[in-house]
């Protein structure tokens, strides 16, 4: 069987990569200025649906999404994956998409998979979901080997390899004996990253995905997930892809991580002046996105719902930017939260940023106060939403998600985000833990 978590994960190392040797401190943009009433009026809510999920020691299904009101909150979900690969997209994992039998118990309609059905797996469940919740869109969600990507994007294999995604995630044709089509209403492209020749065959593919989308219906949505600044895609002209896709979801997190010998923020949305890599932020790379030529409205901000830990961390200014030894491999918020009692919960004053630290401990993460905070950023940016990745690893109540669907409909007054930005970034502790 494959190492879920690691696939899960991937992207974990390669963007610690990009920290370490991509951003050294560029010349600041000026300082963005919040706008009037939103020019869009109704951001959406993106959240990333994990395959690997069915192989947790607690599995989840999608009747949790049912069962904890996400759903509800949900516009649009991005199953990950379907995998590229040998010139062609094919169903990542037929086990987990099409095989595995649900019950009374764990499926969203309340009744049992017949054995006997070709047709089981998370794909019926995502199936019985948008029966019941029609407004809901779900996107599959493209990712393979940077390699992959480049060979299928060149112009002799562009054209079969689109078609062959088409015709499977589209037109349902999942496998010998099924074809369900309208599970999936487009695709969210995951290449990382194109770079040097291949930024003109990304260009030419997005080309190819929207002529063959719109040919076989209009309406169907294509995104991509960008890496948290346009200088991780060298060369890919943005304002020409711009108008191709629907949504550019921005990976704003892992700014730092355990690949780095000092403790820091995940997803600071503010840059602290105190941190030896204070030009990192999530307010100056949405700006260099705007500057590189993607309009506000399409941008969606990456908001983690998981964190890392440092160990053997030095006391000074309460382990913020110590040195330490990075704790391999990420944890969720569900399981973040329950370590709070031991912990002393500290807060930066400019991003909302929490972070917990018992004296030699050090986590980075992102609550309810914090995701309200940048998801309400988004909305008065008039960006196009927000993006999680991902669902599972928020708490059963869906703590996170409701913090960030809270954002969007009632954002936290403009002025707050002018008072704080102009704080020297200094920590403050929250008194009472959570």
């Amino acid at each position: 069987m494959q190492n879920f978590a690691l696939l899960r994960r991937l992207r974990t190392t390669v963007f610690g990569l990009f920290a370490l040797v991509l951003f050294l401190p560029p010349a600041h943009a000026p300082a963005r200025r919040l706008h009037g009433p939103a020019k869009n009026p109704h951001p959406i809510l993106v959240g990333y649906f994990p395959q690997w999920g069915l192989y947790y020691e607690q599995p989840y299904y999608v009747k949790h999404l049912v069962d904890n009101g996400s759903a509800a909150l949900l516009d649009q979900m991005n199953y990950a994956q379907g995998f590229v690969s040998g010139g062609k997209c094919s169903v990542a994992d037929p086990n987990a998409d099409l095989n595995a039998t649900y019950t009374a118990a764990n499926s969203v309609s309340g009744r049992g998979d017949d054995p006997a059905s070709p047709f089981r797996g998370y794909f019926h469940q995502l199936k019985e979901l948008k029966r019941r919740y029609p407004q809901l869109k779900i996107l599959i969600s493209l990712e393979g080997n940077p390699a992959g990507f480049a060979e299928d994007a060149r112009p002799e294999n562009r054209r079969a390899f689109v078609a062959s995604c088409v015709d499977i995630f589209l037109r349902g044709q999942f496998a010998a004996g099924i074809q369900e089509p309208g599970i999936f209403d487009g695709f969210d492209l995951d290449w990382e990253y194109p770079k040097g020749d291949d930024a003109a065959n990304f260009q030419a593919l997005l080309e190819e995905f929207r002529r063959q989308m719109d040919a076989m219906r209009p309406g169907l949505r294509l995104s991509i997930a960008v890496g948290h600044s346009p200088r991780m895609l060298p060369g890919t002209d943005f304002a020409a892809i711009a108008p191709l896709v629907d949504e550019v979801g921005v990976m704003n997190y892992d700014y730092t991580g355990p690949w780095s010998p000092t403790t820091g923020f995940l997803a600071p949305l503010f840059s602290n002046s105190t941190d030896p890599r204070h030009s990192n932020s999530i307010e100056q790379n949405i700006s260099d996105y705007e500057a590189a030529g993607v309009p506000a409205e399409k941008l969606l901000m990456g908001v983690p719902f998981y964190g890392y830990s440092w160990i053997a961390v030095e006391r000074t200014n309460n382990g913020l930017f110590q040195t330490g030894h990075g704790v391999r491999g990420d944890q969720p918020y569900r399981y973040i939260r329950t370590l709070t009692p031991g912990f002393s919960t500290y807060r930066d004053a400019r991003s909302q940023a929490p972070w917990l630290f018992d004296g030699t401990t050090f986590w980075t993460y992102e609550d309810a106060v914090s995701v309200r905070y940048k998801v309400s950023y988004a909305a008065k940016e008039r960006l196009g939403g927000a993006m999680i990745w991902e669902l599972s690893d928020d708490t059963s109540d869906a703590e996170l998600l409701n913090s960030a669907h809270l954002a969007l409909l009632h954002p936290i007054r403009a002025s707050v985000f002018e008072e704080n930005a102009q704080q020297p970034g200094q920590a403050r502790t929250n008194s009472g833990g959570r």
